[in-house]
């Protein structure tokens, strides 16, 4: 018999399907022919989890600075104590022990593998396993999968990582939270502390001083109006009007002259396809949606097998996709009056810009199966157009177009103006008339219009004029803000191709990033205002009273993260990770015990007003 461990019910209906194995028992799948050697089974997600103290040692149960930090000698795993959790385990328990072979069928990513190996582990399992590794849960994504399947010594890294991950939040953020909340909170109070959370409330916390300790300066910039056309001076700012309006008055009776005309054609390439972090922002930008709402509707989209797998860092695709691309776009009929173009020509295009193996790592970017969409319901369906535009787009042309660029003098004042020409929309054509995807257009900081001819030499009278400019604060985070500051260790990017190469050093993952900000809320750390995210006194409290930088700072964070995913291929001991942050913890926990401030962290009563309210929007 071979037993086959998903991660949830749904999915072990689809498996057992194929396999044959048609027959509901009580929490499996089975068939009832002979020729079939399959059960299927489930998990609910996580059936197991890291011990609590109060599992290694009678006194950990109890909080107490005496008994910091709390380290075991050996990390242990325990059945989630909930009813239906074990009557689940106690199924998959008696199914494993009988089995001559298990097929590991969870989610295909870190967290997926861990969930299903401590499963695994916990019912003693002895027989041999293999992996199932697909990136979709289509029909004949799942057929390839059972025809391919991996010995679980390839993931033993995956694994590793996993675990690593687990235990170093375990170590960090179960010691820092008993540590601070006994030292710095009222009795009974708990204040959250942890490896990801800390870090990304520094950020917000970094942020509300930016805004509040930020002095607006008030500059004035010349202008002036030539054959209708404006021109901005790119000589010096005034800090003052007088002396704006001298500059104007002087140079008022002397004339334009054209000193230069460019001109250089330029192309833009399609918008990269989503990862998921990268899906959650466009989407908080776009619809205001959470970046938890976003996760569990491409999780659902996943699941009714209309898009690939959701938990992806990548915004590219393997090169095997290439050749699979034809009849995805075919299978896309409520989009055949755009994917005709595409499929009339007689290749497809191949851009390194999508397809490139060695950006790739466990999947690859989230495009649709091909599957129809006439199952999603809802806030699904947008979000499918989201996903379905985004990919036609990335094998349409680029958009071609022509910047002119006009430089001028007025005595010894330069001045310039920039216009845009479309020459060829190519793949913007796909938004000219879709409003709600006008944001996939670039943003551009040339003026998109189209001047007059000008000729070098020429010249005649300009009307001066100054306008008033006013140095703007930074702006408050908004969930996808925050969501690409996580993704780049606090750092602002903009370009794509640095934003790929920041990944490695990100803080979190984009599978749990989502979790890290709810978090957050939930402990009244942060608090909504429209799209903005606020600060509570609590939370500007807690980053106020932890000196120790490496449990606050995004780019040493960041610094972990990366040894982690080193990990996860093999060039990184897990067991150097955990003994890092053992000694980082002994060390915290030593300088807080010694910190005599007696600093207490309050949330004030009119705070829980603005959280509540915050909340609600």
């Amino acid at each position: 018999m071979i037993v086959c461990i998903t991660e949830k019910p749904s999915v072990a209906k689809d498996i057992a399907q194929i396999l044959g194995a048609t027959v509901r028992r009580d929490g499996y799948y089975e068939s009832v022919d002979p020729a079939c050697p399959y059960k299927v089974t489930w998990t609910y997600g996580h059936l197991c989890c890291l011990k609590d103290p109060g599992d290694y040692m009678e006194a950990w149960k109890y909080w107490a600075l005496g008994r910091l930090p709390m380290i075991p000698p050996k990390f242990g795993i325990k059945l989630i104590p909930e009813e239906s959790i074990e009557r689940q385990f106690h199924c998959i328990e008696s199914l494993i022990a009988q089995a001559a072979e298990v097929i590991n069928c969870g989610d295909a990513g870190q967290e997926g593998e861990l969930i299903q190996r401590w499963v695994m582990q916990k019912a003693g399992i002895k027989c041999p396993v293999k992996r199932l590794w697909i990136s979709s849960l289509t029909d004949d994504s799942i057929r390839a999968g059972f025809q391919d399947l991996k010995p679980e010594s390839d993931f033993q890294n995956l694994y590793l990582a996993g675990l690593s991950r687990a235990i170093g939040d375990w170590i960090l953020g179960i010691n820092a939270t008993r540590l601070y909340s006994l030292k710095y909170s009222s009795p009974g109070k708990v204040l959250s502390v942890g490896r990801v959370q800390t870090p990304t409330l520094a950020l917000l916390v970094q942020r509300h001083y930016e805004i509040q300790n930020f002095k607006p300066e008030d500059t004035w910039e010349l202008r002036t109006n030539y054959r209708d056309v404006v021109f901005s001076s790119t000589g010096k700012k005034y800090k003052t009007q007088e002396a704006a309006q001298e500059a104007v008055d002087a140079i008022a009776p002397l004339p334009f002259n054209v000193t230069d005309v460019a001109e250089k054609k330029g192309k833009e390439a399609p918008p990269r396809l989503f990862d998921l972090t990268s899906l959650q922002v466009e989407c908080n930008k776009k619809w205001g949606w959470t970046a938890d709402e976003t996760l569990r509707l491409i999780q659902s989209l996943y699941e009714k097998k209309v898009t690939t797998y959701p938990r992806v860092d990548t915004t590219y695709l393997t090169d095997d996709i290439y050749k699979k691309v034809p009849d995805i776009l075919r299978m896309m009929t409520p989009y055949a009056s755009v994917t005709a173009p595409i499929l009339a020509k007689p290749k497809i295009p191949k851009s390194k810009k999508v397809f490139d193996n060695s950006k790739v790592t466990d999947h690859h970017a989230i495009i649709p199966t091909g599957q129809s969409p006439t199952v999603l319901v809802g806030q699904e369906r947008p979000l499918y157009h989201l996903i379905a535009m985004r990919f036609i787009a990335a094998f349409y042309p680029d958009c071609e177009f022509t910047t002119t660029t006009v430089q001028g003098k007025v005595g010894d004042v330069g001045f310039k103006v920039t216009g845009k020409v479309i020459n060829s929309p190519g793949w913007r054509v796909l938004f000219d008339n879709d409003k709600s995807n006008a944001d996939d257009k670039p943003k551009d900081d040339d003026n998109d219009k189209i001047l007059p001819p000008f000729t070098v030499g020429e010249s005649g009278p300009h009307t001066p004029s100054f306008v008033k400019k006013t140095s703007q604060p930074p702006k408050y985070y908004t969930e996808g803000t925050l969501l690409r500051a996580m993704e780049t260790a606090g750092k602002t990017v903009d370009d794509e191709t640095l934003r790929e190469a920041m990944k490695e050093n990100g803080i979190g993952r984009p599978s749990t990033r989502a979790a890290i900000i709810e978090t957050l809320f939930k402990r009244r750390y942060i608090y909504r205002e429209r799209k903005n995210i606020m600060v509570s006194q609590a939370g500007i409290s807690l980053i106020e009273t932890i000196n120790e930088e490496l449990l606050k700072s995004a780019k040493l964070t960041g610094i972990w993260e990366n040894k982690l995913r080193k990990i996860e291929r093999g060039e990184y001991s897990a067991g150097e990770f955990i003994d890092e942050l053992k000694q980082l913890i002994t060390t915290i926990v030593y300088n807080v015990l010694n910190d005599n401030s007696a600093k207490k962290i309050e949330i004030p009563a009119e705070e829980e007003k603005k959280k509540s309210k915050g909340k609600k929007k």
